[in-house]
């Protein structure tokens, strides 16, 4: 089945189902106020949402302990790059774009916060000294300043019961992390327990 076959294709398609949001008022503000920071202080994970110039899509988290992501005075999101797998496919997509999507989640609470705006990736160190999550500074750290700042409600939470233990599926019931990885790098030369070991160490040695 070719399922992009009969697609709807503009805004008019969709207006035939999905009626008008019946508000008032538009809750979408072009700032990070005082309740936007305090919401991003608690958030200790971020979804970064870009895309490169040839409109191919990405989303990766970010994440630290309450308050890793830097708002200064002006409403600037700072965001630092800690140690990953190196693809820096967001940073690229930024330098290629000047765009980015964040998602701030807060455990435990179902209502979100977005923010949408230019951005860029920096490496300046006077910029770099202020984020030090992991205990120094990043060797680099992607900028947003934001065009776009509005909750999310929390339905997909409520939906999803992603807060609640008791729906989490079973450990036994989840594909293994390491035969995961392992099925998707294509290395005969690996076997799956070289790619646990080098998981395990990843999170043991490299996390700073």
């Amino acid at each position: 089945m070719d399922y992009f076959s009969g697609a709807i294709t503009d805004e008019a398609g969709l207006r035939e189902i999905y009626v008008e949001p019946q508000r008032k008022h538009d809750k979408v503000i072009h700032e990070v106020d005082a309740l936007a920071r305090e919401f991003v202080a608690c958030a200790p994970i971020v979804f970064v949402a870009s895309f490169d110039a040839g409109g191919h899509c990405d989303v990766t988290p970010r994440g630290g302990p309450p308050g890793f992501v830097h708002v200064p005075q002006d409403g600037t999101v700072i965001i630092p790059d800690a140690t990953g797998n190196r693809r820096i496919d967001t940073l690229r997509n930024v330098v290629a774009t000047g765009r980015a999507g964040l998602l701030f989640v807060i455990p435990g609470r179902g209502q979100t916060l977005r923010v949408n705006g230019r951005a860029c990736v920096t490496a300046r160190a006077e910029v770099l000294e202020r984020l030090t999550p992991v205990g120094k500074p990043p060797m680099a750290a992607l900028v947003v300043a934001p065009d776009e700042v509005f909750t999310h409600c929390p339905k997909a939470f409520v939906r999803s019961k992603l807060w609640e233990p008791g729906t989490w599926p079973d450990a036994a019931a989840q594909p293994d992390p390491a035969e995961l990885a392992h099925a998707h790098l294509r290395a005969p030369e690996l076997t799956v327990e070289d790619v646990r070991q080098s998981q395990i160490d990843s999170l043991r040695y490299r996390l700073e």
